[in-house]
């Protein structure tokens, strides 16, 4: 009972230690250890002091603890008695088998001796047999290593000449394979056969994927060589396919060559797998495919400008055969119908389920967007270099070929004006919406970035080129007719002008431009509702125009500088009082656009008037010129006050500038007019002109 009330551990530990003193006496333990044991606990140390114990413990402790402490040790003397009778009968156990041991190995090593020494001497025979053999084989043995490996040398020389040729041989082949397959695809172009589009590639077997087999088997070492030639074989395919895409292939010929190309690179992947064909022709196709999406484009656009090139025609032929109106209805159905065309290709492209074409989708959408945006920005520019208000480059030569060089036609670029209109208010809507159907989702850009193709960058680049065009056409008339009148002032010596006898030729020459310009915007304008032009006295009253009759009264007048200075007086009252809009702003309108031009016209001929001094017969000349304009104007002009007012800013200008301002009498006028019209009725040059109608 006394033994099982002692803890476990201090039970473990002071098995340890008496076992220690056994086996390992304190005597030669480390000073550390001997001085565990100086405590009163340490009764196994060689250095115990029973009687120092006994005092210190009696003098401790008391009856009952002295009594415990016996019962304690009275049980690990008898724990200590049991471990080492069980200890002496492990030791008695451990000499009984080393002693059998020792008795087997006495009765087998008997004769082993006698063995080995007839062992050892076999071996020293064999030892030097060997070396006889040795010495007496060792120059025949190196002459034959040697040769075995000049052998070995010279095959390898042999195998990879053979080797060398074969591949040049194996790359021959497939180039004059890839000639035969172009001649094909040339032979189907011409025939112009539609059941044969896109046949080329498939009529010649791809044999590429056979022969890099083959090779392989002869040479199994060849790997790096055929990786290159299989590399090189794709890039060709591909440098082929762009050559047909300059060109101009269509999307049908263009998916049968992509088609066949990876058909092969499949065939081939399976053959040398370690090449990756198929990652490696995907970035030789990115190339290819960007470069026909963007020749695409390019064409569009060259069809458009021939279409536009058309316009090539003298003002007799545009007035019998309206080629305007014919070149502008062609230019706006290669406009919208060829843009639904490319778009109709390039749906192709993403229907299609060719592994190439899948992997690159997104960016077929992207290049669409952005091409779109690309063409009509070039487009726009076209335009303004078909107009001449642009210089040709280099990159603009391809479609400008024709139109450069020439004075440009006014009705090209009166065209071309309408044509914006129709892109910004037709086409553009019409493209957005196919693009937003088939092309608006999935592109590499992703949603966050937002869509290449801006339609309303568009639509505002094309609504500010139209109104260019048009104002730059009005420019262009105006300027001819500038011309005209900067030759009719610039040349007589009004100084000595004679008495006019009848209306000046420019005032034909004048018309006809005028004629001209209502034959263009005829074809390709349309009617509009005239702006009627209204002037008010300061007290709210209207004129229709200036009195005849106070501007004979001028016109009477003397040519003393108090009538002179009367005259402008009167003049400048007059435009303080009157209020009139002269230039409004242009409309895409037949009678905006002819207005604008007469109003340009009139102006400029009173600018030239001013720079110049009259005599009195000149000032007659002006005076009749203007009556006979004034008669045609009158009758086919709607804004007939701003008209009427820009012929008296003539005659006032003309009568500003005139040493001797007395006017030709009204009869004399009428009379005058009257025969001019005759004559023109006859020789049929005076035409009703329907300006502003």
């Amino acid at each position: 009972m006394a033994t099982d009330d002692i803890p476990l551990d201090d039970k473990a530990k002071r098995m340890r230690d008496l076992l220690s003193s056994f086996y390992y006496p304190y005597h030669g333990s480390s000073p550390k250890a001997h001085s565990n044991y100086e405590n009163l606990d340490s009764i196994n140390s060689a250095s115990f002091n029973p009687e120092q114990y006994m005092n210190l413990l009696v003098q401790k402790s008391n009856l009952e603890e002295l009594l415990r402490k016996h019962v304690e040790m009275a049980a690990e003397i008898k724990n200590l008695d049991t471990d080492l009778q069980m200890l002496v009968y492990e030791n008695y156990n451990k000499f009984i088998s080393a002693t059998d041991a020792i008795k087997w190995m006495k009765s087998n090593i008997v004769g082993m001796e006698a063995n080995m020494e007839q062992l050892l001497d076999k071996i020293m025979s064999v030892q030097s047999r060997s070396d006889r053999v040795n010495t007496s084989l060792f120059e025949k043995r190196e002459h034959i290593e040697k040769l075995h490996r000049t052998r070995n040398l010279l095959r390898k020389v042999q195998v990879d000449s053979l080797q060398a040729k074969l591949l040049e041989k194996l790359e021959q082949s497939l180039g004059d394979l890839q000639l035969k397959t172009n001649e094909i695809e040339n032979v189907l172009r011409e025939s112009n056969d539609p059941s044969k589009q896109g046949k080329g590639f498939d009529s010649v077997p791809g044999i590429g994927h056979e022969a890099i087999r083959a090779y392989r088997v002869i040479f199994p070492d060849s790997e790096s060589q055929l990786i290159k030639l299989a590399q090189n074989l794709v890039i060709k395919h591909f440098e082929m396919t762009e050559q047909r895409v300059k060109r101009r292939i269509s999307s049908t010929n263009f998916l049968g060559a992509l088609r066949a190309i990876w058909d092969d690179v499949l065939l081939m992947d399976g053959v040398l797998s370690e090449a990756a064909l198929s990652n490696f022709s995907l970035e030789v196709a990115h190339a290819t495919v960007k470069k026909y999406v963007a020749s695409t484009f390019t064409y569009l656009l060259q069809d458009i400008s021939d279409a536009l090139l058309k316009v090539k025609v003298s003002p007799k032929e545009a007035a019998e055969e309206h080629p305007l109106q014919a070149a502008l209805e062609a230019s706006k159905k290669t406009v919208l119908q060829g843009s639904m065309d490319v778009l109709l290709d390039f749906r192709q492209l993403l229907d299609e389920k060719l592994g190439l074409l899948v992997k690159l989708r997104a960016f077929i959408i992207d290049w669409v967007q952005e091409g779109f945006q690309d063409f009509f920005r070039s487009l726009d520019g076209c335009f303004l270099l078909l107009s001449g208000r642009k210089n040709s480059s280099s990159q603009d030569q391809g479609f400008s070929e024709g139109a450069l060089g020439e004075k440009v036609l006014a009705g090209l670029v009166l065209v071309l004006a309408q044509l914006s209109v129709f892109i910004e208010q037709t086409a553009i809507p019409r493209i957005s919406e196919e693009i937003a159907a088939s092309f608006s989702s999935g592109g590499a850009r992703g949603h966050e970035h937002g869509h290449v193709f801006i339609s309303g960058e568009i639509c505002q680049l094309f609504q500010l080129g139209g109104e260019k065009l048009l104002h730059h056409y009005i420019n262009i008339r105006t300027r001819r007719v500038s011309t005209l009148l900067r030759k009719r002032f610039t040349t007589p010596n009004w100084v000595k002008h004679k008495e006019p006898r009848e209306v000046h030729m420019f005032v034909d020459l004048f018309l006809q431009e005028l004629k001209a310009v209502d034959s263009e915007v005829k074809q390709i304008l349309p009617e509009g509702l005239l702006r009627k032009h209204q002037r008010s006295d300061s007290n709210g009253s209207t004129n229709s125009s200036r009195s005849n009759a106070l501007l004979d009264d001028k016109m009477s007048r003397s040519n003393t500088q108090k009538a002179r200075s009367q005259l402008l007086e009167t003049h400048l009252a007059k435009l303080f009082k009157q209020k009139i809009e002269i230039f409004t702003k242009v409309e895409y309108t037949q009678e905006s656009v002819e207005t604008t031009i007469v109003k340009l016209c009139l102006k400029s001929l009173q600018e030239y008037v001013r720079l110049q001094t009259f005599n009195r017969s000149g000032f007659q000349q002006i005076q009749l010129d203007i009556h006979f304009l004034r008669t045609l104007l009158k009758e086919n002009i709607e804004a007939e006050e701003a008209i009427d007012f820009l012929l008296d800013e003539v005659i006032v200008a003309a009568s500003e500038r005139c040493l001797d301002p007395i006017p030709l009498e009204p009869p004399i006028l009428d009379k005058l007019v009257q025969v001019k019209l005759s004559k023109s009725k006859e020789h049929n040059l005076v035409k009703p002109l329907d300006v502003g109608r």
